[in-house]
């Protein structure tokens, strides 16, 4: 009691587009007051429509619930929230607690002493609980922690006792390079992948299928920028049918956006990530102290992931002291990604500049580099918004490439969201008001990919 839940749950449920529920509110829009039912039916009837109105919840469609005090001290209630829900602690201090709840009339908290001894008596319990993490009453922390997002410093100095932990072994999969500057060690067999879009392809996979000694109950981990983690996954989702990996990601673009979500892939030779998997990190490290060594080219490609993110957002993230703006960023992905985790909606907002960015980059033989080629396609969906660039300009700059047009535009309509040979484009309506699927003439459409490319 007195944690936040119902503050936090809602701003939750408005970040995911998802319903929300206090369980409290339910029971008492069905049985009555709750100090009623406590006062005339006593606690274990209270506890026995409790149990039942949370079943009927977790049956019901994806939502944010927040529970009673009491809710997970039944054992059904565990087993069904185990099977069916991301369960995350609101840490409270027991002072903030009874200031928050003294002088209503929740039966359990009339007297302090009481309450005190409650709150004492309770907090165990509620580790007996699926409990995934015990987080503070903020909505970031609670998005980042439902997808197992760990954001903050030395996060790296971690990694051997996750890999130790795992009776079916260990493996590191890394990007060549950056296993040089960042040595990591678990104790198990470790796979070199290229730098770049190198590692995104067939051959790579079959690599690192042939190299892999895990057993199903072990993990793969993946150490290196969107590329390492895309592939990394992709094997992951396919070994032994699937196997546990933990995403590691030393980039700016892997820590704001492409190791949070689960989407893995490769390349083929007709278009970007067009072979793929949805298969989620059991953990996604996010360490800030990697990004000293980043190199500024490298830092200003993650800046096209950034900026993207706070045109949705509507927010401008990029303007933020350098851990925070990763630490909104990745959240805002978090939050997108539970309205939507296998991107048959909402989270095609991601996508924002990407349709005109991945024929870019498909056009040149992926020599435009990802940041570019995004930073490039924002400009362009911006204009065919009519939403002001001066963000897209200033910050990153984008230069016109020279790439063949007829090749681009072949790749444009290739685009995994295209619709009867037609682009399905993601535009803003306004600042943190997106659009998705939107259809646009091809001329117009043409035109601004033209724009694009240099003479």
């Amino acid at each position: 009691m007195g944690a936040g839940k119902s503050t936090v749950g809602r701003e939750v449920a408005r970040r995911t587009e998802r319903p929300f529920v206090d369980l409290d509110a339910e029971i008492e829009r069905r049985h009555g007051p709750i100090a009623r039912i406590f006062d005339e039916r006593g606690e274990a009837e209270f506890r026995r429509i409790e149990e039942a109105v949370l079943a009927e919840a977790l049956a019901a469609e994806p939502s944010v619930l927040a529970l009673g005090g009491g809710a997970t001290f039944s054992a059904a209630s565990r087993a069904r929230l185990a099977a069916t829900a991301y369960v995350l602690l609101l840490d409270v201090d027991v002072d903030t607690a009874w200031s928050r709840v003294s002088g209503g009339d929740r039966p359990l908290a009339r007297d302090e002493a009481a309450f005190r001894r409650l709150f004492d008596a309770r907090r165990p319990r509620y580790l007996e609980a699926p409990v995934r993490a015990v987080v503070d009453a903020d909505p970031d922390a609670v998005l980042l922690a439902a997808l197992g997002v760990r954001v903050g410093r030395g996060g790296l100095r971690e990694l051997p006792a996750l890999a130790r932990a795992r009776a079916g072994g260990a493996a590191l999969v890394a990007d060549e390079r950056v296993l040089g500057l960042k040595p990591v060690d678990l104790g198990g067999d470790v796979l070199r992948v290229p730098s770049g879009e190198e590692a995104k392809r067939i051959e790579v996979v079959r690599r690192l299928w042939d190299g892999l000694r895990l057993g199903r109950d072990g993990v793969l981990v993946a150490l290196g920028g969107g590329t390492t983690t895309d592939v990394a996954g992709f094997a992951a989702a396919t070994y032994l049918r699937g196997v546990a990996w933990v995403a590691v990601p030393t980039t700016l673009v892997g820590q704001v956006d492409a190791a949070i979500g689960g989407k893995t892939g490769i390349d083929l030779e007709l278009g970007k990530n067009l072979a793929g998997a949805f298969h989620l990190p059991e953990t996604v490290v996010v360490d800030p102290d990697v990004l000293a060594t980043l190199p500024q080219e490298e830092r200003r490609q993650g800046m096209a992931e950034v900026v993207k993110t706070g045109l949705l957002a509507g927010e401008p993230l990029w303007e933020l002291a350098e851990d925070e703006m990763v630490r909104r960023c990745a959240a805002f992905k978090c939050g997108v990604v539970l309205s939507d985790p296998y991107e048959r909606g909402r989270r095609a907002i991601l996508n924002l500049g990407h349709t005109f960015g991945h024929a870019l980059e498909a056009a040149s033989g992926y020599a435009v580099r990802h940041g570019d080629a995004v930073a490039l396609g924002l400009l362009a969906a911006l204009r065919l918004s009519g939403q002001p660039t001066d963000a897209v300009e200033e910050i990153l700059r984008p230069e016109p490439v020279r790439v063949d047009r007829e090749r681009a535009w072949e790749a444009l309509k290739r685009d995994k969201k295209a619709a009867r040979g037609r682009a399905r484009l993601v535009l803003m309506d306004a600042p943190g008001r997106p659009a998705y699927g939107v259809e646009l003439p091809d001329t117009d459409v043409r035109a601004a990919l033209d724009s694009l490319i240099a003479d």
